[in-house]
């Protein structure tokens, strides 16, 4: 259940969001802010894809009975 959470959140981060933040003001490092949102909900699916993968009880399995195969 929290993985399918986890892997909605930058879903609703990116499509949900930008209406909220569609503004060219305040600039974030020199970016309007709708893109500083977008680039940062962009970097955060990588983070929470990754957190994702290794949460995954099946991910886990697999690593292990790989792990075996090879000794």
């Amino acid at each position: 259940m929290v993985l399918r959470f986890l892997a909605v959140l930058p879903f609703i981060g990116i499509l949900l969001g930008v209406p909220f933040v569609n503004r060219v003001e305040p600039l974030v490092m020199g970016m309007p802010l709708v893109l500083a949102w977008i680039v940062f909900w962009v970097v955060m699916s990588a983070v929470i894809m990754a957190v994702v993968y290794k949460l995954d009880p099946t991910n886990r399995a697999g690593a292990q009975g790989g792990e075996e195969a090879r000794s």
